[in-house]
């Protein structure tokens, strides 16, 4: 390839919009293009370095003896009413009426389009276990799209589904695929991705890993311990509480306080610390406006996903009205009243607990001395809060929890018989007997990865691709083409190292040489050799690798040799 007819400009100036460094590379290098919110043309380079991460998927997903296939993009909306999530899904899919007006949907993900492709095949033992994969476009119609191909709405990506008939089989192949994952994230060059136990969401199942990158710039926290290997999405990580209870409890008692609404207001009013009160957070379910009223301690955060999970509905803030019976600013668990049905939950930091501060439900008013025992003695706990920064490792059970972010750049989920039950796919054992088959889940996000090998590989001059994705191995620059001598062993060496089977672009433009070696940057090419006047005099071309650890001068005549070396 030669430079000069890269379709893409590259340019120095970093674009305003870009948040991220990978996304500001990949614009200002002519690897992606805006086109609408969260949507991207792709030039060359980057088509190059996708093709090369979907060879090495192509390559692990084989190996442990998956077959590749293809489902639609565009799927009827039967489908997914036969598995419940043509309404159980929220705005991010994208749902719309054909000219015959049948209901459709386009694919952010295809649990169904599996089950379907498979369900009259695999109905004997003897077919299983199984393994169907794909690497297709999708679309899931994102709420904030942002950082370039980190979070978009159109995206490529690699998705498998296995399917068994016991738990234990889907066990050892889920760890086989975990396995080969690493294995991928080693090979495209960012060996230090972790795998962290994550929550399930939408997928459903019970158990389910993300495959992080961590970085500063992630969107995801990411729970890690330095005592021991625990590592967890902030979604799924347990909180656990290890305050003790007071020896004596004080008695109930209701104060009057003027004009004290948060609960640092309160906390401050009794000079106490905010671990030492029981707050309130009210949210409002969204298929029926129910109000759900949360107890949790102060100090605490409440983590919605995990408040999500236990009431099987998605929820929203809280609007507070005069009719609902609920006072803001004083909500508390003693005699709480709430006009029509709502949902009171307790989180586990307050079991045990006395001697709190709370609301007394009544303006102004709060109460001190709260016993959880004696006051809500019918009170059910469960895990809803946030685990913290410096917290109770759920594992090794030492404080020494870290937050970290990260990237979520893989997943693994074991799907247990969510689709296969709901979309009746059924199988004859052994035996006779008919059962359901147990399925398993893995994606990579292969947009997403090429821009996270960007993120963890750059300078500040552009990427710094390895060489197994890199959109090309060499990078060959002819500095004063107008000189006969260079413009000729440069030529000659562009065709000796095509017909090596070297992929190699080509700058033989009429540039300044800081313009040729600013562009040779942005593209990140590992390699790159430089011929210039002063080189050809010396008998020497100049040879750098992109990542600084390799800049030396070889033989002209040694030139083929040694690049293959290197390479």
């Amino acid at each position: 390839m030669k430079l000069e007819k890269l379709v893409g400009e590259r340019f120095k100036e970093r674009p305003a919009d870009c948040v991220i460094d990978s996304h500001a590379i990949m614009v200002k290098g002519g690897y992606i293009k805006y086109m609408a919110n969260g949507i991207y043309s792709s030039y060359l380079p980057l088509r190059r370095i996708v093709r090369k991460i979907e060879q090495i998927l192509r390559e692990e997903m084989d190996k442990i003896d998956g077959q590749e296939v293809q489902f639609p993009v565009v799927m009827p909306a039967s489908l997914w009413d036969e598995s419940g999530r043509y309404d159980s899904i929220g705005d991010e899919l994208l749902r719309f009426t054909d000219r015959n007006n049948a209901k459709m949907v386009l694919g952010m993900t295809h649990e169904e389009a599996a089950v379907h492709l498979v369900r009259e095949y695999a109905q004997s033992y003897t077919k299983y276990p199984f393994m169907i994969y794909q690497i297709q476009t999708k679309f899931r119609d994102e709420a904030r799209p942002r950082a370039g191909l980190i979070r978009v709405r159109e995206f490529t990506m690699k998705d498998a589904y296995s399917f068994h008939t016991s738990q234990e089989d889907l066990e050892q192949y889920y760890e086989k695929c975990h396995a080969a994952y690493e294995r991928i994230f080693e090979r495209v060059g960012v060996p230090e991705v972790v795998s962290v136990k994550s929550d399930s969401g939408m997928m459903g199942g019970n158990i389910s890993h993300e495959f992080m990158l961590l970085t500063p710039v992630g969107e995801d926290s990411i729970v890690l311990c330095d005592s021991c290997d625990y590592r967890a999405n902030m979604e799924a990580a347990e909180n656990i509480s290890d305050i003790a209870r007071d020896a004596e409890s004080a008695a109930l008692e209701k104060v009057y306080t003027p004009n004290v609404h948060t609960i640092e207001d309160v906390c401050n009013f009794f000079g106490d610390e905010t671990k030492n009160s029981c707050k309130a957070v009210v949210y409002q379910q969204n298929v029926d406006d129910k109000y759900v009223v949360l107890f949790i301690r102060g100090d605490l955060e409440v983590n919605e996903t995990k408040l999500v999970n236990f009431l099987g509905e998605q929820v929203h803030a809280a609007v507070i009205t005069e009719e609902c019976g609920l006072n803001a600013g004083y909500i508390g668990p003693v005699n709480l009243k709430v006009n029509g049905d709502a949902v009171v939950l307790y989180d586990k930091s307050l079991e045990g607990r006395n001697n709190l501060s709370c609301g007394a439900n009544e303006a102004e008013h709060h109460y001190k001395g709260l016993d959880m025992e004696r006051d809500v003695p019918n009170a059910e706990y469960h895990d809803f809060a946030k685990i913290q920064e410096g917290g109770i490792c759920p594992k090794c059970g030492k404080k020494t929890v870290k937050i970290s972010r990260g990237i979520e750049v893989g997943n693994i989920f074991q799907l247990g018989t969510k689709y296969t039950k709901s979309m009746n796919m059924t199988y004859v054992d052994a035996n006779g007997e008919s059962k359901t088959p147990i399925m398993g889940c893995y994606g990579i996000g292969v947009g997403r990865l090429a821009a996270s090998v960007c993120e963890a590989h750059h300078d500040e001059y552009g990427p710094i691709w390895p060489k197994a994705i890199a959109p090309w191995q060499v990078h060959l620059c002819a500095v004063r083409v107008d000189d006969e001598e260079v413009r000729a062993y440069a030529d000659k060496l562009y065709e000796d190292l095509q017909n090596a089977g070297i992929e190699v672009i080509y700058d033989d433009r009429s540039v300044r040489a800081g313009v040729m070696f600013a562009d040779a940057d942005l593209l990140g090419i590992p390699l790159r050799i430089i011929v210039s006047p002063k080189n050809m005099k010396q008998g020497v071309v100049e040879v750098a690798s992109r990542d600084k650890t390799l800049k030396t001068q070889i033989l002209l005549e040694n030139v083929m040799e040694e690049i293959k070396q290197y390479l």
